[in-house]
């Protein structure tokens, strides 16, 4: 895995192209630079927006039935790299390789698969209005800048990529300056799979000079962005000035609720996957809920099932916790955890780094005693961290659930399916699970409320973005 034939250069035409500046991009597992990569600004945007501009005539035109063709050959070609990006992504973003193996890359080739076939189905049914015809389509908008995290760095993009390429959109992606590799190699599949030059471009670099030249570019007709309030506040700004249209999939603080008639072994279960991927996840139920009668055991079991997490380098197989992302994200983390510690909270698990492994290992972590109000219960950590309440009865637990400013996701544990019901129809979450976790389907609506997003992604909700929605209305014709 030390030998990685990635380039480091932009993406603009079906060309490499390099920049006079250029940054050096780490890997989490030991700290060392694994590649040199082309470092954007608006130069090297207003490039690609060209290339992507130029490119898009053709590409609205051609047939839905080619466009899918060409997604499904880049599926194809993730698939025959499929080990290649594994490794690169884990080398670059500190996930398992195993996760990386068995189900994140595979997710990468479906997202192609999905929006080719989802494309091929796409209509409304015609419908009269006094004898007049109405027809709805989903016509190309043009341009699009996609802007993704560094957490699931493919799989994310790639979200946002083949619906836009399904729906006659050229693209202009930036991928976070964390995590490259991949998207470099991504463009190497398309060209191999014959996607017409210009209509997939990719420019490396920051955000504040890349990223922010990119959603400021008027050509640019919608802009996707996933990632933190802040940095989606800005380019908000920056789109209103041209009347973008956007998406954003910002931060989560979701709860993860337990009542005292859940099943204890599947709510244990659940609150310690959400030390998956160090705690990287905006959909983690960060916040465990758990019924007051019940805490004491679950907390028990709980901390009992986390310590005994393995915790290491993310390629053994017999890892199940890997390195945070960064050194600047790391001590982020570590500064949740102290100010926590210092208005009272208890760390019963964790609560520092790992300091036999060095490095960026957070260790796995939950805290007790904490505030309502307190920072920790109200600020995304994105980190190994998760805080315990207690509640008594419905109420409180909705109350509990939906005190803070976002609205992401939501995992209740319970027996009853009617409490279920209800819990369920009252919390504020783009996305509710109830015994479970985390299964996703393409189909569904993605997406937050309040802080956590403004739009979903998925399924038609994908193409509604990505196009203007056109109806023509028909008169009679005289026969």
């Amino acid at each position: 895995m030390a030998a990685l034939a990635v380039d480091g250069g932009h993406w603009i035409g079906g060309e490499r192209i390099s920049s006079p500046r250029t940054f050096d991009d780490l890997s989490p597992i030991d700290e060392k630079v694994i590649a040199t990569v082309a470092r954007g600004g608006p130069g090297e945007v207003a490039a690609a927006v060209d290339a992507a501009a130029k490119a898009f005539p053709s590409w609205a035109r051609t047939s839905r039935e080619e466009r899918a063709r060409l997604l499904h050959a880049i599926a194809d070609g993730v698939e025959r790299r499929l080990t290649e990006l594994a490794e690169t992504e884990t080398l670059d973003n500190g996930a398992l390789l195993r996760s990386h193996l068995r189900g994140v890359m595979p997710r990468v080739a479906h997202n192609f698969r999905f929006f080719a076939d989802r494309l091929l189905g796409l209509g409304h049914d015609d419908f009269e209005t006094r004898g007049h015809r109405n027809h709805v389509s989903w016509d190309p908008a043009g341009v699009c800048a996609l802007i993704t995290p560094w957490n699931a760095p493919l799989m994310l993009a790639t979200w946002k990529i083949a619906p836009a390429l399904a729906a006659g959109d050229t693209v202009v992606l930036k991928p976070a300056e964390w995590t490259p590799l991949t998207a470099s190699l991504l463009a190497d599949v398309t060209a191999e799979a014959g996607l017409p030059n210009g209509v997939f471009n990719i420019v490396q670099g920051f955000g504040e000079e890349a990223g922010a030249a990119l959603v400021a570019d008027p050509r640019v007709r919608r802009i996707s962005f996933t990632g933190s309030v802040p940095t989606a506040r800005a380019i908000a700004a920056a789109a209103a000035l041209n009347l973008t249209p956007l998406s954003l999939e910002l931060g989560g603080k979701s709860p993860l609720l337990v009542f005292a008639d859940a099943d204890l072994d599947l709510a244990v279960d659940l609150a310690v996957e959400q030390y998956d991927n160090a705690g990287q996840v905006c959909l983690a139920g960060t916040r465990l809920l758990v019924e007051e009668e019940l805490a004491g055991e679950f907390t028990a079991r709980f901390t009992a099932r986390a310590a005994a997490l393995v915790q290491g380098d993310p390629r053994d197989p017999a890892t199940d916790v890997g390195p945070n992302i960064h050194r600047a994200h790391l001590e982020r983390i570590d500064g949740f955890v102290r100010r926590a510690s210092a208005e009272g909270a208890t760390a019963v698990l964790g609560g520092e780094p790992n300091g036999d492994l060095g490095g960026l290992y957070y260790r796995p972590t939950l805290l007790t005693g904490v505030r309502p109000d307190s920072e920790i219960v109200r600020e995304e950590v994105f980190g190994p961290v998760l805080t315990l309440q207690t509640f008594r009865g419905e109420e409180e637990a909705v109350e509990l659930a939906n005190s803070t400013r976002y609205g992401l996701a939501a995992t209740l544990v319970t027996g009853s399916p009617e409490r279920a019901g209800r819990v369920a129809a009252r919390l504020v979450a783009g996305t509710v699970w109830v015994n479970c976790f985390f299964v996703r389907d393409l189909r569904a609506p993605f997406g937050g409320s309040r802080n956590s997003g403004v739009g979903r992604e998925g399924g038609d909700w994908s193409f509604d973005f990505f196009c203007d929605l056109k109806n023509t209305v028909t008169a009679p014709w005289a026969r």
